[in-house]
């Protein structure tokens, strides 16, 4: 026996068994610590990574344009008429500092004294991280009227840094990169998704023109160009509803290298939409920014509505939920050392800039409200009526939240599982009661529990909390899930971490998985936050030669097997069609969409919460030409059912 097989089969652990990874090899074995997914988010987060540079430059007031281009074979374009990367011999690497930033981890222009004041990237993984997981990758530099050019492959250089040609007095950096199909789950870009991250960037940086073109089928090219900044991004939001006074207010206030933007507006919307960010970046947890902003926003209008005399003296004050009922806002700070917590960068830690909003909201929103009076009337007003609609709704969810805590208060339609462990537990919300009762017979009871809905629930995109908590089906599920809704959520308290949203595969049953996933976004959304929310996806076909039986779930699934079939002779399948879940006994149920070993769960996720907002505001809201708009533009991909 050798010495490696006496060294494992005791189990040894010493200096042999540490594996050294050097330059941007961590990047390829481990791509989901630097973009945390190999799947299209974590590909389209290689051009944010290159935008971003580019958008530093124009922070630093060096950069105009910026061009993105997706080539025919998916390959990537980003130019910029910033200074150009340096190219110049690092005094430690002893090499160009064009390619110590394309290829080594953590060296960037953003640390400490570096070359940027105020920045986003604040690691310097974010080119270097592009190159490691980039088939192949060339960035040119154009600065002291020469192009410099260099490739790489998989983070590694292949050319020195050459002079290419001169470009007079024109500066700038251009990077083109083809995703390693190695790392990706697919290299497939998106132009809606990365139109909704550039036309972010171009709201957020006043002035910035940021053009998306697309080479590949039918060309297609947009410009992003918003002198209005967040002023403008609050209208684009708002663009589907009603606002309930003409201006969106905004200020800004700049003190030494900090600076803060707002921009806000009420619509007759019942729910909140605030989008922090903290230099560019989307504090989705917001950080102290937002708590300045909301607490000096509650104070303000209280200050107010007793000083115009709509709030008397004995009334008690406005809650800041009241208030911001309907508010659309954007909250832009910008600062030379943001502290984020954790890698994720999803809220801001820096304790100074919640006095700083908090100061700016203060004196600007006041002296607004008070300038014009004829527009904070309705904005008193709306919160008013919301602080009265809460009082109607609190004991309504009171009930709810009681019930929830109390097992032998849950309802009388669900049929729960035995397993009294979350994560071993899920509950299917099946459309109709006889698809009900077979789920109910065909389930493992042990993890899997049932709620039958009766019919379609109610939209709550235009109802009211109090309505909503009249809704009995709402008040079912939400006793079943046990976590409560509102500001009494409590996620720790959530019963099943898989809840399946089991509807018919027609269009009912798109409208009633729609109206469920509206229902999660509005009021519960920490359940799709935390991966908890799922589509069941039954299948259209059941195809049956003899003893033989085959399930599909999509048109082209059932052509290839019938083609299949076909070849092997076998020319007259039985072939049933599924018009909905009741057509289904207990043990195909079973075998098709519920069993863990076989079934297809498509969970449910949001990339962009501001998108996510608007396609709820167009699919459920009241205005209908946006809807309209949307089914024309989007008829081309439906699927009929004739």
């Amino acid at each position: 026996m050798s010495a490696e097989d006496i060294t494992k089969k005791n189990g040894q652990y010493n200096a042999e068994q540490i594996q050294v990874l050097e330059g941007l090899e961590p990047v390829r074995k481990r791509p989901g610590m630097y973009i945390g997914t190999t799947s299209s988010r974590g590909l389209h987060h290689l051009v944010y990574e290159i935008v971003d540079n580019s958008v530093d430059e124009a922070l630093a007031g060096y950069c105009k344009n910026i061009n993105v281009v997706i080539r025919e074979d998916d390959s990537i374009d980003v130019t910029d008429d910033g200074r150009g990367m340096p190219v110049d011999e690092h005094p430690k690497m002893h090499k160009s500092a064009l390619e110590v930033i394309m290829t080594v981890l953590h060296a960037g222009g953003k640390f400490g004294e570096g070359g940027y004041k105020v920045s986003g990237g604040l690691h310097g993984v974010g080119a270097s991280v592009v190159n490691a997981l980039s088939e192949k990758m060339i960035v040119e530099s154009m600065r002291d009227g020469k192009i410099y050019h260099q490739e790489y492959s998989r983070g590694k250089a292949l050319t020195p840094v050459d002079v290419v040609g001169e470009c007079g007095r024109r500066t700038g950096t251009h990077v083109w990169f083809k995703p390693d199909p190695e790392i990706f789950d697919e290299t497939v870009f998106s132009f809606d998704t990365l139109e909704s991250r550039l036309r972010e960037m171009a709201f957020l940086n006043k002035g910035i023109k940021i053009t998306l073109a697309d080479e590949r089928g039918k060309k297609k090219k947009e410009v992003y160009h918003y002198e209005g900044g967040i002023k403008e991004y609050v209208e684009f939001q708002n663009k589907n509803k009603t606002p309930i006074h003409p201006s969106v207010i905004y200020y800004e206030s700049v003190k030494k290298d900090k600076e803060v933007e707002v921009a806000l507006q009420w619509t007759d919307s019942y729910t909140e939409n605030i989008y922090s960010y903290a230099n560019n970046i989307n504090t989705a947890e917001g950080g102290a920014h937002l708590v300045g902003f909301k607490t000096a926003l509650t104070k303000v209008i209280n200050d107010y509505a007793r000083k115009v005399k709509l709030l008397k003296e004995k009334d008690p004050d406005l809650d800041g939920n009241d208030i911001r009922e309907g508010l659309t806002a954007i909250v832009s700070v910008k600062l030379t050392e943001p502290q984020f917590e954790g890698q994720t960068k999803t809220k801001l830690g820096n304790a100074d800039m919640r006095g700083l909003v908090d100061q700016a909201t203060k004196e600007d929103l006041m002296a607004f409200l008070e300038e014009n009076p004829k527009q904070a009337q309705p904005i008193v007003d709306k919160a008013l009526k919301a602080f009265r609609a809460r009082e109607a709704a609190r004991k309504a969810r009171d009930t709810v939240r009681k019930g929830a805590l109390e097992s032998a208060s849950l309802p009388g339609k669900l049929a729960d599982c035995s397993e009294k462990d979350p994560a071993l537990s899920e509950i299917f919300i099946v459309e109709g009661d006889s698809a009900g009762g077979s789920a109910k017979d065909g389930r493992d009871r042990k993890t899997q529990a049932i709620l039958p809905l009766r019919g379609k629930i109610l939209n709550v995109e235009k109802a009211s909390q109090h309505k909503m908590l009249a809704s009995d089906t709402i008040k079912d599920m939400i006793t079943a899930f046990g976590c409560g809704i509102g500001e009494k959520f409590d996620i720790n308290k959530l019963r099943y971490h898989k809840i399946i949203i089991m509807s018919d595969a027609d269009v009912d049953g798109a409208h009633i998985r729609t109206l469920m996933l509206t229902l999660f976004f509005r009021h519960m959304p920490q359940l799709i936050e935390g991966g908890y929310v799922y589509a069941a996806q039954p299948p259209l076909f059941r195809v049956k030669v003899g003893k033989d039986i085959w399930y599909t779930y999509t048109d082209k699934e059932q052509d290839k097997l019938l083609a299949d079939l076909a070849a092997q002779g076998k020319t007259k399948p039985e072939i049933q069609r599924y018009k909905g879940l009741g057509e289904m006994d207990a043990t195909q149920l079973w075998e098709t969409t519920m069993d863990p070993k076989h079934r297809t769960l498509v969970q449910i996720t949001i990339d962009d919460v501001a998108r996510a907002d608007q396609i709820f505001t167009t699919l459920m809201g009241d205005s209908v030409p946006p809807r309209r708009k949307f089914i024309e533009e989007n008829a081309q991909y439906a699927v009929l059912d004739l």
